[in-house]
């Protein structure tokens, strides 16, 4: 998906930092900004380090003006969907209802712009490793199920919802057909 100026990243990035996993001068930190048609203006933050060993990594995405804490909706029920794009901060869950899974706040949530498409990989990539190295077969037979229903929701299908809480107010799925409520109880 080509970028137009309205949407192109600036970024900047700082090189050799101390990685605060490794302990090596191997950490680059990036910071930028990026304008997104209907939505606003997002700063996008991270760190990556270089050394193959640790791979440490954390990213983030803040709005310029914060919005209430809020659930986005998003069902996917055709192949043209894929390309919608999402949103999402390191504070926000991320769910497939109908499927049971998801992606919480914490150590595996990292803020991400995407499209639904990329959103479903990283469940693949997810249930792709439970299904090599679980030791129960129960658990592997269930996310070889799992990744099918991805498969077919990919191919069109399958309809499938995606679900995003977000405390936060930082993320969004960009599409006329996304349902936006407030989160309850959060903020």
């Amino acid at each position: 998906m080509g970028k137009g100026k309205e949407d192109s990243a600036l970024m900047e990035t700082i090189e050799g930092e101390t990685c605060p996993l490794c302990r090596k001068k191997t950490l680059n930190l990036y910071e930028g900004e990026q304008n997104i048609p209907n939505f606003g203006k997002l700063f996008i933050f991270g760190m990556h380090c270089t050394d193959n060993e640790c791979d440490f990594k954390q990213h983030d995405v803040e709005l310029e003006n914060p919005k209430d804490p809020c659930k986005i909706e998003f069902t996917v029920s055709d192949k043209k969907d894929l390309n919608v794009r999402v949103i999402k901060s390191s504070q926000a869950a991320i769910k497939i209802p109908q499927l049971k899974i998801s992606v919480e706040p914490g150590v595996a949530g990292e803020g991400y712009i995407s499209n639904v498409e990329g959103v479903i990989q990283r469940f693949k990539k997810i249930l792709e490793a439970e299904r090599d190295t679980a030791d129960d077969d129960a658990a592997r037979k269930k996310a070889k199920n799992l990744l099918k229903r991805l498969w077919k929701a990919e191919c069109g299908d399958e309809e499938l919802k995606v679900v995003i809480e977000d405390p936060s107010g930082n993320s969004a799925i960009i599409s006329e057909k996304a349902v936006v409520s407030s989160l309850k109880g959060k903020k």
